[in-house]
């Protein structure tokens, strides 16, 4: 229950947050560029707090010291902007003077918005997503001063005969570059790597091993994009998974276990099983998982010196009624805990130099969201990679447990994503509206309203499409 608040409250907040953004870009243009803004409203619903402004320029007036006129009465000062505070924080939304959306005076006419240019109108359509790629930049350019932590990009286990392991890639190989891009965190070698296996399915990656020369190495996955880009599926589909390896070196045997009666100590390094190498604790946790009541043998190193002890692997049955392996014995967690913090690294950067660095990665995300976009319309990257309403709460709340800076990295990625959504040709969307303005411009005269009631029949039904793969997407995450 407090996980579901929590998400809950995150979504309600980064929802909030990032469509006030969106629309408080429409209304800064709208309003200097003479349009006339007839309301501004954080939230939807009734309002809980209103005032009203007037045009720029002019002092603001609290709503509260005077009384809203009556339904259809004239109203007192129409110069000014309603500004409302209302009981829905799920984002909010900008009333523009219409004459499509009732009569308007004479007066006013010039002011309304489909009498403005049609650049005007374009700007001002525009200006909401690119608020929220101005929101993103800032948000980056923030978490580069105050440093943003990371993990080294470094290779685990390989996976024999897998397009890993055929390309020549090897266990702790440290990733320099992925194509042309510097990859200092798993972070980026993972944009970079979805970026390149979209880009023509062959991933040039350049690593190190040990102190020794740079190499390259080419992956190649031509004809499997969809497969890899399956939620959770990159890695492995690789035939890789990220390091760094934790050796199987044990810290506790746990008494009367298995481990115990065989003459398993702590200290000892587990190197091999039945003459299979075991490359690390994970490799040795998975191998005894999958082997309850076997006996095998386990070569190990112990005071420098190599030894080969019988284990009989405990059959343990699981409360979902599944039996797995168990072989009584913990790992060194001071030795992986060394480990896993010397391959923690901080990407921080001064006030000048981390500006640029925000635009690059605001950039790089929009790139990587279109390209996603229009390779999922073609089937070459899987819809499972939609998420809806219940996967970002879930995304949300774990970003705002995990700190303000994960927080603020998920309202970037996020903000980046409502301001591609919006430019896409689609009615009801900017990108749609911008499509309508821009047909006026070649005709000469506005679509006429059966187009135009065709065209948002057609966004509507695009955005009950692409809702519905989302919804999908987010129960098949609950519920397996």
């Amino acid at each position: 229950m407090i996980d579901l608040l929590l998400n809950t409250a995150a979504f309600i907040v980064a929802i909030g947050v990032l469509v006030s953004v969106h629309e408080f870009g429409h209304f800064w243009v709208a309003r200097r560029l003479g349009f006339k803004v007839i309301r501004f409203s954080v939230g939807f619903g009734r309002p809980l707090l209103r005032w009203r402004g007037g045009e720029p320029g002019e002092p603001l007036r609290p709503f509260w010291r005077r009384r809203l006129p009556a339904q259809g009465a004239p109203e007192e000062n129409s110069e000014a902007t309603e500004y409302w505070l209302s009981s829905i924080p799920l984002g909010g939304y900008v009333k523009l003077l219409d004459e499509r959306e009732g009569p308007v005076a004479a007066a006013e006419r010039d002011r309304a918005f489909n009498r403005r240019p049609v650049w005007q109108r374009i700007a001002v359509l525009l200006a909401g997503p690119g608020f929220n790629f101005i929101f993103a930049i800032l948000a980056y350019w923030l978490m580069f001063i105050a440093g943003v932590p990371g993990t080294v990009a470094v290779v685990g286990t390989v996976t024999n005969d897998s397009p890993a392991a055929v390309a020549g890639l090897r266990a702790d190989d440290r990733i320099l570059r992925v194509g042309d891009r510097e990859t200092p965190t798993l972070e980026t070698a993972a944009l970079a790597i979805v970026a390149e296996l979209l880009a023509d399915g062959v991933i040039e990656l350049t690593v190190s091993h040990a102190g020794d020369p740079e190499r390259l190495v080419d992956i190649d996955v031509r004809g499997r994009e969809a497969q890899l880009t399956e939620p959770g599926a990159l890695f492995s589909g690789l035939g890789f998974q990220p390091g760094p390896i934790i050796p199987a070196a044990i810290g506790e045997v746990t008494p009367g276990g298995a481990a115990d009666a065989a003459g398993f100590r702590p200290g000892d390094r587990v190197l091999q099983v039945d003459g299979r190498s075991v490359s690390g604790w994970s490799d040795w946790v998975d191998y005894v998982r999958a082997r309850p009541g076997e006996s095998v043998t386990v070569g190990i190193e112990r005071d420098e010196r190599a030894l080969e002890l019988p284990l009989e692997i405990e059959a343990i049955e699981e409360s979902d009624g599944t039996t797995i392996g168990r072989a009584g014995m913990v790992i060194d967690l001071a030795l992986a805990r060394d480990i896993a913090q010397g391959a923690q690294t901080t990407q921080r950067y001064g006030l000048v130099e981390a500006l640029p660095r925000g635009v690059a990665k605001t950039w790089e995300i929009s790139a990587l969201t279109v390209r996603m976009l229009a390779r999922m319309l073609v089937g070459d990257v899987s819809v499972r990679n939609l998420s809806g309403p219940i996967s970002i709460a879930g995304y949300a709340g774990d970003s705002a447990q995990a700190g303000i800076g994960a927080f603020l990295s998920f309202l970037a990625v996020v903000s980046v994503s409502l301001g591609v959504l919006n430019l896409l040709p689609v009615p009801l969307l900017d990108g749609g509206q911008i499509v309508y303005q821009l047909v006026e411009f070649v005709k000469g005269t506005p679509l006429s309203e059966r187009a135009m009631a065709f065209g948002q029949q057609v966004g509507v039904l695009l955005l009950i499409v692409l809702m519905s793969f989302a919804f999908y997407n987010d129960l098949s995450r609950v519920f397996g």
